[in-house]
């Protein structure tokens, strides 16, 4: 078995996300092996994405099952014997059982399209928008019971334009988010991004804000 560190990606849509660890990885800016891609929907282009790279990939229909902790208990023990270190969602559209997530908790991170504690949930490009926000920004947090509440570890940001619309300002982003989350992932499977005591460290001290990605693609103190 390979000596890199073990990741498994959960996803619900088309996968760009999980495209860009793909590349990054490919690039040589990521030293991990993905040992398998998760969906809820098995129709989900993540899927696809993953079977083209030869790697594993599991689909589970919630309507199999009697309740969501059921679904979620099942999902994460796969997750676990598919021998993961770290879990990535990178799209996974459902709210986790906290029973469930619990034994991830500091292994597992989310990316999410704004700039938290702003914005949790569904919509957030216009949530941005209606509040005339000056600017908005994807977040990668710690995945805790709290849906998007986690401890937030990196944030790029992006200036809203006039004229931006709810499509356009997504578009914008994501170019963004693609590179956000190689970035945070290789820090943390790194260890320069630890989770001690409940909290993030960045270089072995307590993090005191979130990382901020620059122009040069780097994670920073700002």
């Amino acid at each position: 078995m390979s000596s890199s560190p073990r990741i498994a990606v959960l996803a619900s849509g088309r996968g760009s996300n999980l495209a860009a660890l793909l590349a990054a990885r490919e690039r040589g800016e990521l030293p991990v092996d993905f040992v398998l891609v998760a969906s809820d929907r098995a129709n989900a282009g993540a899927l696809r994405l993953a079977e083209a790279a030869n790697i594993p990939t599991l689909a589970l229909d919630p309507r199999s099952y009697p309740d969501r902790r059921g679904f979620d208990m099942d999902l994460f023990a796969r997750l676990a014997a598919s021998g993961a270190e770290w879990l990535v969602l990178a799209g996974f559209m459902r709210i986790l059982d906290g029973t469930a997530l619990a034994p991830w908790v500091g292994r597992m991170i989310n990316i999410h399209p704004s700039l938290l504690p702003k914005y949790r949930g569904l919509h957030t490009h216009r949530r941005a928008l209606e509040a005339n926000d000056p600017e908005h920004g994807a977040s990668v947090h710690f995945v805790t019971a709290e849906l998007d509440g986690g401890p937030v570890i990196a944030q790029a940001r992006l200036p809203i334009e006039a004229g931006d619309d709810e499509q356009q300002l997504a578009q914008r982003l994501l170019p963004l988010e693609h590179r956000l989350l190689p970035a945070a992932l290789s820090l943390l499977v790194s260890n320069q991004l630890q989770w001690r005591n409940g909290a993030p460290h960045f270089n072995g001290q307590p993090l005191p804000r979130p990382l901020t990605l620059g122009a040069d693609g780097v994670l920073s103190l700002k």
